[in-house]
């Protein structure tokens, strides 16, 4: 008897590092493009196999560079270890235009858009660019929002615009929507939590339905005297406005560093918003120890991301906090003439129990049976027909989660067919969704079966000595194997290869003038010089009389040259 492993597919590693500066949407009504990094990590997802996404904001007068990500002297605003420790892609970009001459971000505008390429729109764009590029796994229940001072109210701002998009906002020393800038100091008369609410439920709009299942934290210093500190209770009693129902407010619970944190459940018991006050912290983002401890950034305060994560992973109401269940083996076993048992064992997290197993076998007497046993394990028998067969187990918990599939290693039922099976299987050059299969002919073959991962992927024979795998997910590595047929049955399976499908990014190539390069957002100026995007290759000078082929090779990514 042969038992194989299979855990769920892994999430396609990261560099580990914070890219290179890139260059994103163009901003028409601020001026120039949306630049900023991006931090991919090494690690694993934390949650249900699938990355999420942080997008974080600077304040007025800050930038990506020189407050928010690593530098050589400092963790900036310390997310690295975040990234890793939750497998999080981490956005950070810079404010578009010099908006009230700090390089603010426009949170205070008196009109909201998602489609006119301001910085609210061009910051969806961005976290559209990642949720829909399947490199980065990115699962668009976790995609999370957060900023200081401007950026803190750019957060709200995108957590009321689209809820949709937003399961989670961290708002920190932001002023609400409907103030102005004037305004940062002090609450305007008149105005309300309730304001705020309505000011939010209204640039919903039709998403406000999103509302019932975000989340909030606020944060803000005791010593804060450039915002206002009543913004930071307001905020989040206009979220829970917004949220709907009734909120039970709890004690408050002592934050190490200093200060307090007040956490609100709604109805149903769910922690939906929580105040933090820190003690005698002013106008920053409180980093933590390692992170930057000058220029409006506090590292001898809470590490706010640490903490915000923390909220957002264990109350996110979009995504599964149980993890998938997680097939152990599967096999076959008790092989007769005439029949065999499927064996199979899985583990669930979490409180949650396997509530059914499906077992799929191709062969001659195909089997799908969705109630082949539950539990911890189960072992069922079937009647088959004489010939080789494989397939595969999955098994689904009492949340609903499906786990990965278990290949179960071929087996032969009965007597063996005379016919051998193919050989030279071999796969061209693979495509993001599909990838080319070619082997050698049989003799006296009558057709031939494409078996993926264990499990046969064509309806009616393949009478040619090649076949496309379709449907598949891009960057992932998928099993073939090839049978052959004739009269007297189907034959065992060809050696498997392994093939990798592409990242899902389509070269292509633009040559212009440098100038254009740069005004394209291809690349960018760097004390008169053109660098491209992503690599940095110096193009030359920044000017009509040079030209350049650009080749992009990723998102936001140029290299000089056509593509390779």
């Amino acid at each position: 008897m042969l038992m194989f492993n299979l855990r769920a597919q892994a999430a396609t590693a990261g560099p580990g590092a914070w890219s290179a500066q890139q260059t994103w949407a163009a901003d028409t009504v601020n001026g120039g493009s949306l630049t900023g990094y991006f931090y991919w990590p090494a690690a694993q997802p934390a949650l249900g196999g699938k990355r999420a996404l942080v997008l974080v904001l600077h304040g007025c007068t800050q930038t990506a560079a020189g407050d928010v990500i690593d530098k050589s002297s400092d963790k900036g605003y310390n997310w690295k270890a975040m990234a890793e420790q939750y497998g999080a892609v981490i956005l950070a970009p810079n404010a578009t235009g010099n908006v009230y001459s700090n390089h603010c971000w426009d949170y205070a505008n008196t009109t909201h858009t998602r489609s006119t390429p301001g910085h609210d729109a061009i910051l969806l764009d961005l976290v559209n660019r990642f949720v829909s590029d399947p490199q980065y796994a990115i699962d668009p229940n976790q995609v999370y929002v957060t900023g200081l001072s401007s950026g803190g109210g750019e957060t709200m701002v995108l957590g009321c615009l689209a809820p949709d998009i937003f399961a989670g906002i961290g708002i920190n020393a932001g002023p609400p929507p409907g103030t102005s800038t004037l305004q940062i100091g002090y609450v305007p008369s008149g105005y309300t939590a309730t304001t705020a609410g309505n000011n939010c439920k209204a640039m919903a709009g039709s998403n406000a339905g999103k509302f019932a299942t975000q989340i909030a934290s606020v944060v803000w210093g005791t010593s804060d005297y450039t915002v206002a500190q009543a913004y930071g209770p307001m905020d989040a009693a206009a979220m829970r406005l917004a949220y709907g129902g009734s909120f039970t407010k709890g004690a408050a619970v002592a934050v190490a560093t200093g200060g307090s944190n007040i956490p609100y459940t709604d109805s149903n018991g769910k922690v939906r918003t929580h105040e933090i006050t820190v003690s005698g912290m002013g106008h920053a983002w409180p980093a933590g120890s390692g992170g930057q401890n000058s220029h409006y950034v506090d590292s001898t305060k809470i590490n706010y991301p640490a903490f915000v994560m923390d909220f957002w992973f264990k109350n996110n109401l979009r995504a599964s906090a149980t993890p998938a269940p997680v097939m152990n083996s599967c096999s076959s076993s008790g092989i007769t003439a005439t029949s065999a048992t499927i064996n199979g064992a899985a583990t669930v997290s979490g409180g949650a129990s396997i509530t059914s197993y499906t077992v799929n076998l191709s062969g001659p007497s195909a089997i799908n049976d969705t109630a082949a046993g539950s539990g911890s394990s189960f072992s069922k028998s079937y009647n088959l027909a004489s010939g080789y067969y494989s397939g595969s187990v999955k098994a689904t918990d009492s949340n609903g989660q499906v786990s990965a599939a278990c290949s179960i290693a071929q087996f032969l039922v009965g007597t063996a067919p005379a016919i051998q099976p193919p050989t030279g299987l071999t796969a061209g050059a693979p495509g993001a969704t599909s990838v080319p299969l070619s082997w050698n002919a049989v003799s006296g073959a009558t057709g031939y079966n494409v078996y993926r991962n264990g499990v046969k992927v064509n309806g009616s024979l393949i009478s040619a000595t090649s076949y496309t795998a379709t449907g598949l997910t891009a960057a992932t590595s998928y099993s073939f194997a090839v049978s052959a047929t004739d009269a007297t049955g189907e034959s065992s399976l060809s050696p498997a290869i392994s093939v990798t499908t592409a990242s899902g990014w389509t070269c292509s190539a633009t040559s212009a003038s440098n100038y254009a390069h740069v005004q394209a957002g291809r690349a960018h100026d760097s004390g008169g010089y053109a660098l491209a995007n992503g690599s940095n290759q110096n193009m030359g000078l920044d000017n009509l009389f040079y030209t350049q082929t650009l080749a992009q090779t990723a998102a936001g990514y140029y290299i000089i040259g056509n593509c390779p």
